[in-house]
């Protein structure tokens, strides 16, 4: 499509597991194939300026996630890693153009490095945004025994149930939410992703678009050792981009980076857990060299 405008991106509906899923198609379909996948309670719009900067050298798709966005919400089942990357797969498939080069960032960069890990001859390029799973203080203060764990999971799904969304009277007091949550963002990035995050009620409130159940993590979800068993296999090249002021793991002191085989590891400065929001420019810059 050399020599047209791209324009996007569009709306477009995959199934997986009788969900019925949405992406974003940024045009471009000559070239060659980058997914933007995004963290959880978040959703694909909220990697417009990435894709605005990259969509001339790829064919840029970010899907929203099951219970995220417009993407259906799941019923009877968990929003665990597993089911996940089940619906990667289902929308790699289904766009059929290997190799593909995927971006990730938190809960989408786990997505990553586990559909990487598992089918390492599909991708050619990863990047994943503090994606590894959480610091290790945070996994020890988890329950031992399998009876709390499940114990714990029953009062949270429960105590969900009874869980009503929070209505905003207006879209301006949703971005203040936003912007509190996260202090780095500009008054446009948080207009931003809050337009595209919120649904609009009829009583004229506004609601965030994910599902609240999609918070809870199973007893049984995947655990450190099988993740860094699938890591082990990743063979293209990776790079793992931290927030120097964030939460998540610093992988340089942290041993589950061995898992690894020769990834570049990069933290940005004054940068929390949306390192792509928070330092936009640098994130660009580093990533669009890794991708050269």
């Amino acid at each position: 499509m050399s020599g047209q405008q791209i324009i996007g991106p569009t709306s477009h509906y995959f199934y997986s597991q009788r969900l019925k899923l949405q992406y974003v198609d940024w045009g471009n379909p000559d070239k060659p194939l980058l997914v933007l996948i995004h963290g959880g309670r978040d959703h694909c719009r909220n990697w417009d300026w990435v894709a605005l900067t990259l969509r001339d050298d790829y064919h840029i798709v970010a899907p929203d996630l099951r219970g995220h966005g417009d993407s259906e919400w799941a019923r009877g089942s968990e929003y665990s890693m597993i089911e996940h990357v089940v619906d990667i797969a289902q929308l790699l498939a289904q766009l059929d153009s290997f190799p593909v080069t995927l971006i990730g960032h938190s809960l989408g960069g786990g997505i990553v490095l586990q559909y990487t890990g598992v089918y390492p001859e599909k991708v050619t390029k990863a990047v994943s945004i503090e994606g590894w799973g959480p610091p290790p203080q945070m996994l020890q203060e988890q329950p031992k025994h399998a009876y709390e764990r499940m114990q714990h999971w029953v009062t949270e799904m429960r105590g969900f149930a009874r869980r009503l969304p929070r209505h905003y009277k207006t879209l301006e007091e949703a971005v203040e939410r936003m912007r509190y949550a996260n202090p780095h963002l500009s008054p446009e990035q948080a207009r931003h992703l809050t337009l595209y995050g919120t649904n609009r009620n009829e009583d004229g409130t506004y609601t965030w678009k994910f599902d609240n159940y999609a918070r809870a993590r199973s007893p049984y979800r995947f655990n450190m050792d099988d993740a860094q068993e699938i890591w082990r296999r990743i063979t293209c090249p990776l790079l793992l981009i931290r927030g120097s002021e964030s939460w998540a793991a610093d992988l340089e002191k942290d041993n589950r980076a061995k898992a690894f085989q020769n990834p570049e590891i990069v933290t940005i400065q004054k940068a929390g857990h949306w390192v792509h929001h928070d330092q936009l420019a640098e994130f660009l810059k580093i990533t669009q060299e890794f991708l050269a």
